[in-house]
Order: C-alpha cells, then structure tokens, then sequence
C-alpha cells in the first residue's frame, strides 16, 4: 500500500491516492514504456549494405526498401508507382582500410 506521508501533510492530511489507483498507474506507466522501447527496436529500415533506398507510398502505409546498388536500378523499380529513391544516409562502403 501506498504511505502517504509528505503527500498527506501537505494535503492537509488527506491521502488521495489509493492502492488500486496507484495499481493502475503504474501498469500504465508499464505498458507505454513496453510500446515506446518495440517501436524505436523496428525503426532501424535501411540496410547499410546497399547505396540506394526505394521509399514507396501507399494509402495503407508504405515501406523503404534498401536494397538497391544504383540509382537508374532503383529508378526502374519505383517508375509508374508512388515512389522514389533517395541515398541511403546509413550506407557503410566497403574498402580497403587507410594506408599506415
């Protein structure tokens, strides 16, 4: 159960907040930080292995797709759709490592 202690002196000693209400909070509490932590673990979409991103709108949602090695590839796929393509700001090329 809930102590009221500071939260009564200062009310006048009145404790407003009982167990069952307090219960509630914190499974509310609970339950949104459980939805914000899945959403940001799926908001990585671009693969860091391809250059070029497909970005496709639809009513229903759309989606982006990264797995395209050029731009005119990429182009062709999103022609006659809602779509387009843009670079892919996560893209990590592969080289050779700096001369020592």
């Amino acid at each position: 159960m809930f102590d009221c202690g500071a939260l009564a002196r200062h009310y006048g000693g009145q404790c407003e907040v009982g167990g069952t209400d307090l219960r509630a909070l914190i499974w509310t509490i609970t339950a949104i930080g459980v939805v914000i932590a899945v959403t940001a673990a799926t908001a990585q979409t671009y693969d860091s292995n391809y250059p070029v991103c497909l970005q496709v709108y639809a009513p229903e949602g759309g989606y982006i797709d990264c797995s395209y090695t050029s731009m005119p590839q990429c182009n062709a796929t999103a022609s006659g759709r809602g779509a387009q393509c843009s670079l892919n700001p996560y893209f990590a090329p592969c080289g050779r490592p700096p001369r020592r």
